[in-house]
């Protein structure tokens, strides 16, 4: 019983928090970001506004390491795997301003895809060849304007924590914009948020950020052996996690 009002309570946090911070938002998108080009501010304020959601449950806590592998200054394609729709508050809490690489369908949710598009997360469709391509060419507009993408691999979460195939957009386009790699390997929120039913006991999740792969070690590579380079790192330190 005491998880299904954790449930209720998280609901109405969602809701109140949506429709106050929503207001604040389109300001500093259509008024700050008038002289903020890479819309830090609105980044920045969405990171808080997606933090909140870990920081005030009582039943998740949040271990983050490796904050100091990302340099704010610089564009990267950032990585990470995927076990949960927890993940994206999570994420949110490095507080470094990126944009996220993200299925067309979730631009349709009322307020949070409205923000999504303020921020000019970039919207996919996997079965669309001529999506794949926008968003390719999204994704490299971006970065040239010095604002970091940040993409799941595997495509969709895991339903048991165990590491998916990855898929080689994000790869593709870090060999061709001549972009360093930040990995981000994560784990345990497939048990605190599990993708059916409501979260049933108390979990701790962990991100941990690790060094950038720099584009001089993996520019000779090809995009499989990249994909499976970078799928290789985040592996291990999932296995180092879980030892």
């Amino acid at each position: 019983m005491y998880y299904y009002f954790v449930a209720i309570y998280l609901a109405v946090l969602f809701l109140t928090t949506s429709f106050v911070f929503f207001p604040i938002a389109v300001v500093l998108r259509f008024i700050i970001g008038l002289f903020d080009r890479r819309l830090i501010a609105l980044n920045m304020f969405t990171c808080f506004w997606a933090s909140c959601y870990t920081w005030l449950s009582p039943i998740w806590s949040v271990s983050i390491k490796g904050r100091e592998n990302i340099d704010s200054q610089k564009a990267y394609v950032m990585v990470c795997n995927h076990q949960s729709i927890l993940d994206i508050p999570v994420i949110f809490r490095i507080f470094s301003p990126f944009k996220w690489v993200a299925k067309a369908s979730l631009f349709k949710i009322p307020i949070i895809g409205w923000n999504m598009w303020l921020n000019r997360s970039v919207k996919i469709e996997r079965s669309s060849i001529k999506s794949q391509r926008k968003m390719l060419n999204r994704c490299a507009e971006n970065i040239k304007r010095g604002s970091s993408v940040m993409i799941f691999p595997e495509g969709t979460r895991s339903r048991n924590g165990e590491l998916r195939k990855f898929k080689e957009g994000a790869f593709l386009i870090a060999l061709q914009e001549r972009t360093d790699i930040v990995p981000m390997a994560l784990d345990g929120s497939y048990k605190a948020f599990p993708e059916k039913g409501i979260p049933r006991s108390k979990e701790k999740v962990y991100l941990n950020i690790l060094p950038p792969v720099e584009y001089e070690t993996f520019k000779d590579m090809n995009v499989n052996q990249l994909t499976e380079h970078i799928r290789v790192i985040i592996a291990t330190e999932i296995e180092r996690m879980r030892s």
